[in-house]
């Protein structure tokens, strides 16, 4: 059966037998990793082989070398999702109840001292496994376009650029599987490298990068793990609007690396309606920002290329700074907003922020006693109230300032 999936990715998405090389799109590759047949792409199954075998096609068209353990591809097999950087049960796939994922990896050799890492994780929820926030009564699928079809496009679209440009570094290309059980395929990878750790320089992943706004915001994690990162960021960011993050820790790859003294850096758009549901599909993506956002990338990576091997530093990690909280005001933050407060990008039903009468849009700068300056405090804020508890929270709406009365 195997096999017969792999004809169909060969033979229907791009055929390496033609004289000229197909020019492919990201669009392209958004529309082939998000669509129907793929089934969401979930870690373990025929579908995530066929996108697989489909990454690793357009790694050879690309004429890039194989870097996995088999050609282009690191297969590794567990029994738990544990904590990935803690006691992850990775196993023998001999063994039973096993569920084996496929990294794709992917070599640019310039003969150079040092290597770039450019990662993105091509799994994602199939059917709707644990994480997904679709809440109707039949199994449907989740195409996962945005989450992670686009970071997986703009790796590939970075791939090609960089063939014949900024020489002074090898560039490692790594589609990763098993992310969305928790960064697995990154975990297994930076414990089992196909190449020296010690020689790579920095690691830039990409995590949902389709749905650049209007204002052009987009969050950068990692700003802190090199001393260089910011000027360089700043320096290129043209009209984006960055939210920067100093940690190295996060929800998604690049922590693997961070965790392995590698300066890391993490490009993301934003969270939205259709995240981790079965309407993230491929016509609801902003193509051209795509573009934007990859040629912002090619310009960190250039700016880069004669500096050498960057110095890494250690952060704080952000989400070990939280308390604990027993209680949800039921809202979804905007991550990209890097003004004074917490801004609501989506308020849940019947839960407390829609009862006292919040809104999307509204920025959350006072909570009782405790003023919030971002979201961090807003979180910290967050930990100081019990359940049943009743405050006043301030909320800016346009130029007016709104008391309202919210019951936890």
């Amino acid at each position: 059966m195997k096999s017969i999936y792999i004809l169909l990715a060969i033979g229907l998405f791009i055929s390496c037998k033609k004289e000229k090389p197909v020019e492919v799109t990201m669009k392209d590759d958004v529309v082939l990793l998000a669509s129907d047949s793929l089934h969401g792409r979930q870690t373990g199954t025929s579908y995530e082989i066929l996108a697989a075998d489909y990454i690793a096609n357009r790694f050879k068209n690309l004429g890039l070398e194989p870097k996995g353990v088999k050609g282009y591809f690191q297969e590794f097999s567990f029994k738990d999702k544990s904590d990935p950087h803690g006691n992850v049960n990775y196993v023998s796939k001999s063994e039973d109840s096993t569920t084996t994922g496929t990294n794709v990896i992917a070599y640019l050799n310039n003969n150079a001292e040092n290597t770039v890492v450019i990662g993105a994780h091509y799994d994602h929820l199939g059917m709707g496994i644990e994480g997904s926030l679709y809440r109707g009564d039949t199994p449907q699928i989740h195409n996962g376009a945005d989450d992670n079809a686009s970071g997986v496009a703009a790796m590939l679209h970075l791939a090609k650029q960089l063939k014949t440009i900024n020489t002074n570094n090898n560039y490692l290309f790594i589609a990763f599987s098993g992310e969305e059980m928790g960064l697995l395929g990154s975990n297994y990878f930076v414990k089992n490298p196909t190449i020296d750790l010690k020689k790579v320089d920095y690691m830039l992943n990409m995590d949902m990068v389709g749905r650049l706004n209007d204002e052009k915001a987009i969050a950068v994690h990692g700003v802190g793990t090199s001393p260089i990162f910011k000027q360089v960021l700043f320096s290129n960011k043209g009209d984006f609007k960055i939210a920067e993050h100093e940690s190295g820790v996060g929800p998604s790859d690049h922590t693997s690396f961070y965790l392995m003294d590698i300066p890391v850096l993490h490009f993301f758009t934003g969270q939205h309606e259709d995240y981790h549901k079965p309407s993230d599909d491929a016509d609801k993506l902003n193509y051209e920002g795509m573009e934007e956002i990859t040629q912002f990338i090619l310009s960190i990576i250039t700016e880069l290329n004669d500096d050498g091997k960057i110095a890494f530093r250690k952060t704080k990690n952000e989400s070990q700074e939280v308390p604990a909280f027993k209680v949800t005001l039921g809202v979804v933050p905007d991550y990209l907003f890097s003004g004074k407060g917490m801004r609501i990008d989506g308020v849940s039903e019947d839960k407390p922020a829609q009862k006292a009468g919040m809104q999307k849009g509204d920025i959350v700068v006072k909570m009782g006693d405790y003023g919030v300056e971002d979201m961090m405090s807003y979180m910290k804020s967050l930990g100081k109230f019990e359940k049943g508890s009743t405050t006043k929270v301030s909320v800016k709406r346009g130029d007016e300032i709104l008391v309202l009365d919210v019951t936890f």
